[in-house]
């Protein structure tokens, strides 16, 4: 249950990548419409969760059905601190980051025993544990009616400014989580993904990297949810569902999990199409699953990775055809 073994990909540099993702962000406010920067807000909110996700199952080959748990933790954080008066708004966000973070120290060392469908099913199991506490402890989490009327401070209200927050909130997110990818440490996740057993041979602690990528996959994600309560102002048990796991590992492989923002793009992808088919037709179910049959079947390797395939094929045949070898 390990992606498919990617090469990298000769298309968009990493710095070209950067500077295309910000600056399309950066410029969406100035369209003057609150609808599209609402919507923004949650893609980049996914698009955070969905790299926190891919760092598990695109680096790591771990397949977790259970990342909405963290998702969740992180937005009732924020909502109850925030909602009871506990702590500030600069205060809760971190909490939140720390709460993902500490539950996935609790449930790692237990999920991480297993590997494969076993793993999978374990983290889903755990993650409905969860969920089943936040939906009947009416008392605490509001049960099934979650909280609403979170407040945020004043400089936060104007909803162009908490998203130009979560704009920079999500991109040093995305810097950190490219750091760790692209450190000795994303390297030992990659080659734990290909072959563990391998990788174990060679002295290095398999569980306690698994452990480690799953603590700091569950503190971004939890981070994700934060910001989702900031803005919403209202949170709901549905948010640590098994459908919201299942919703960040399809926003994934739709993107493309061998590329750093391919989640980010799948997410943008299911988002739209939702919210755009939703508004024109009744049968919006049927629509959205032929379009993501489709993506599959004519983008492989996700949105992303197909396409940087596509210019690396491009750019070999302009070099065989000016007599320059490959790479």
């Amino acid at each position: 249950m390990t992606p498919a073994r990617t090469k990298p990909a000769g298309g968009l540099g990493q710095a070209a990548q950067w500077a295309v993702a910000l600056a399309l962000f950066a410029a969406i406010p100035l369209a003057g419409k609150k609808f599209f920067v609402t919507m923004a807000n949650e893609v980049l909110v996914m698009g955070l969760f969905a790299v926190a996700f891919n760092l598990l199952y695109g680096f790591a080959g771990m397949l977790s059905f259970g990342q909405a748990a963290y998702y969740g933790v992180g937005a009732y954080t924020v909502g109850l601190l925030l909602s009871k008066g506990v702590l500030p708004f600069a205060v809760a966000l971190p909490a939140a980051v720390a709460a993902g973070a500490a539950l996935a120290l609790l449930l790692g060392p237990l999920c991480i025993r297993l590997s494969g469908v076993y793993f999978t099913m374990l983290t889903l199991a755990f993650a409905e544990m969860v969920w089943g506490i936040v939906f009947k402890w009416y008392g605490f989490t509001g049960g099934d009616n979650g909280i609403q009327g979170i407040p945020v401070p004043d400089l936060l209200r104007s909803p162009v400014r908490y998203y130009y927050f979560t704009l920079a909130v999500v991109f040093a997110s995305f810097w950190l989580l490219r750091r760790i990818v692209d450190s000795p440490f994303g390297a030992v996740l990659q080659s734990i993904r290909e072959n563990p057993e391998r990788t174990g041979f060679l002295g290095i602690q398999v569980r306690r990297y698994e452990l480690a990528a799953m603590v700091i996959s569950g503190a971004f994600a939890a981070l994700a949810g934060g910001l989702f309560a900031g803005y919403q102002h209202s949170i709901h048990p549905d948010m640590l569902h098994w459908t919201k796991s299942g919703e960040v590992i399809l926003m994934s492989i739709l993107g493309g999990v061998s590329s750093f923002f391919g989640p980010l793009m799948g997410a943008a992808v299911i988002l739209f199409i939702e919210d755009m088919i939703g508004k024109y037709t009744e049968f919006w179910e049927i629509w959205i699953g032929g379009i993501m049959l489709a993506i599959v079947i004519f983008f492989p390797k996700g949105v992303i990775g197909t396409l940087d395939s596509w210019i690396a094929r491009g750019r070999d045949r302009e070099r065989a055809a000016d007599g320059t070898p490959g790479s």
